[in-house]
């Protein structure tokens, strides 16, 4: 699948050596949150449009490309402030969700790729970092059609 991608951003991800960084943020929302969590990997907190992104190290491992499997990613987010760790204890019900974008550190307002949304499932804590797993809506094993067809729902069936 093609991705439109920016100018620069072909400039710089070609280039044998680049100045830009590339950003990813990250977006944690949940209806039982105050407000969403809004990280940015780098070492200073960045204000896009107006939403401020948190100076927070986290890793992102994607997913092996296979047939087989759905795709899972897992996220390691860096656990000193205790900011995520709060979050996780606080949910209930439905996982958080998760959105990712990647953008230039000089265009920030550009997104270069995503937003990416995904569903934080088994995640896991300790003192040090805050891990999980980033899964897609499982779409694949909903029932089709949705609906199932009784004298109530459908009595012109009967």
């Amino acid at each position: 699948m093609a991705r439109t991608v920016s100018a620069a951003f072909r400039r710089a991800v070609q280039a044998r050596e680049t100045d830009e960084a590339f950003l990813l943020l990250l977006t944690l929302t949940h209806p039982s949150l105050p407000a969403p969590i809004r990280v940015v990997n780098d070492g200073v907190d960045h204000v896009i449009g107006a939403l401020t992104y948190q100076s927070f190290p986290f890793q992102l491992t994607l997913p092996p490309d296979s047939e087989d499997i759905a795709p899972r990613a897992t996220l390691e987010i860096c656990n000193v402030d205790r900011q995520i760790v709060t979050a996780l204890r606080s949910v209930t019900g439905e996982p958080i969700s998760v959105e990712l974008t990647l953008v230039m550190a000089s265009s920030p307002t550009v997104v270069e790729a995503g937003p990416f949304s995904f569903r934080l499932r088994d995640s896991t804590y300790d003192a040090m970092t805050v891990s999980g797993t980033l899964a897609y809506e499982d779409i694949l094993n909903q029932p089709y059609p949705p609906h199932i067809m009784t004298p109530a729902t459908a009595p012109g069936l009967f």
